[in-house]
């Protein structure tokens, strides 16, 4: 890097700190699990199990490559283990010696993530996903919104919302990230 390098206890830095090797290979394998699932149910991508009576439209073929690496990485962040950083801060033997001006020797502390609490799985993750594959979906294929709207209020209602619900899943997928991104950091990200 150029000019300034990231240190440790800014929020980018921590962050960056939790991702090695490993996070990044269960991040590119969660991504293409999310391609090729949400690809081949959707219909997205051509196959003889699913279909679609409507081709996808430039804004569900763009959610759906917008979506996939973000599901990678949220899900890295649950399956991925923690690599274990701890923070040290050294500080003088006694107050008596940082005053004084003698040398003394430090003392170190180290300072280990808190345990994190057992918690279930994102809400906001989940409806996120929910959202994308609802975004990038055919319309009429969609039953829920076929068996509520009927075929024709499943294209005149629900097929012009599919961008707005596509741009909403992305900004809860991006937000739900984030918050697992900075727990993790924080070394409280708790596990599937």
């Amino acid at each position: 890097m150029t000019g300034r390098s990231l240190h440790a206890g800014s929020p980018t830095g921590a962050v960056l700190a939790t991702i090695d090797r490993r996070f990044v290979l269960h991040a590119a394998l969660w991504t293409a699990a999310s391609l090729l699932a949400f690809g081949l149910v959707a219909a997205i991508i051509p196959n003889p199990v699913f279909g679609r009576q409507i081709p996808p439209e430039p804004f569900a073929i763009a959610v759906w490559l917008a979506s996939a690496p973000l599901m990678g990485v949220l899900g890295a962040t649950y399956s991925a283990p923690a690599s274990p950083a701890v923070a040290t801060h050294s500080a003088p033997a006694s107050p008596a010696a940082a005053t004084s001006g003698t040398a003394a020797l430090p003392i170190t502390f180290v300072l280990e993530p808190a345990r994190a609490t057992p918690r279930e799985g994102t809400v906001l993750g989940t409806a996120a996903g929910i959202g994308a594959f609802f975004a990038i979906g055919c319309p009429v294929c969609n039953k829920v919104a076929l068996v509520l709207l009927g075929t024709s209020g499943a294209m005149s209602v629900f097929a012009p919302l599919q961008p707005v619900i596509g741009a909403v899943s992305l900004t809860l997928l991006a937000g739900a990230l984030g918050w697992r991104l900075r727990l993790r950091a924080r070394g409280v990200a708790c596990s599937v």
